[in-house]
């Protein structure tokens, strides 16, 4: 674990805000000059605390689509059906995000089609294809109420200072 201050959090709070801010105005935003931001950008990089820069795209503009939740248990609760499941859903693109999870269900699969009828044929391919699941249910997301924000870093970061 890494331990971080002040400037360090507000690095990260400015980035996961604003991913395509220059190396001055990030200097700038954290009262630094661009060399020792530049250096701390870099620190903060090699520990592994940023793991990519990527856009935001706004699916809406490109046409019709239909965000799926999607709670999935698993036929037995061996390795292997695991790692065939979790091996599995590589194969598709349109399942965005997956978490394990403990409790009643085992996955959590954020999914996302052209509409409802391309969703159930993926389902219905990832049932063919056999990679462990046994049970399914779907949500379907009718308003998205908030966007994922900048972490609570303040919350759960190992400060210094």
């Amino acid at each position: 674990m890494i331990r971080l201050d002040a400037r360090d959090l507000e690095i990260l709070r400015v980035l996961a805000r604003e991913g395509r801010i220059t190396k001055a105005a990030l200097a700038e935003r954290i009262n630094l000059s661009p060399t020792p931001a530049w250096d701390r950008l870099k620190k903060l990089e090699k520990a592994g605390l940023i793991s990519g820069y990527r856009a935001e795209i706004d699916l809406r503009k490109l046409g019709p689509t239909v965000t799926v939740f999607v709670a999935a248990e698993l036929a037995d609760h061996t390795s292997a059906t695991f790692r065939t499941f979790e091996e599995g859903l590589q194969r598709h693109d349109e399942v965005l995000a997956c978490w394990a999870l403990g409790g009643g269900f085992d996955y959590l699969l954020q999914i996302v089609t052209r509409d409802i009828d391309s969703y159930q044929r993926l389902i219905d391919s990832m049932l063919d294809a056999r990679i462990g699941i046994a049970r399914y249910h779907t949500y379907i997301v009718t308003k998205q109420v908030k966007r994922a924000g900048t972490p609570p870093l303040e919350l759960i970061a190992d400060q210094t200072d």
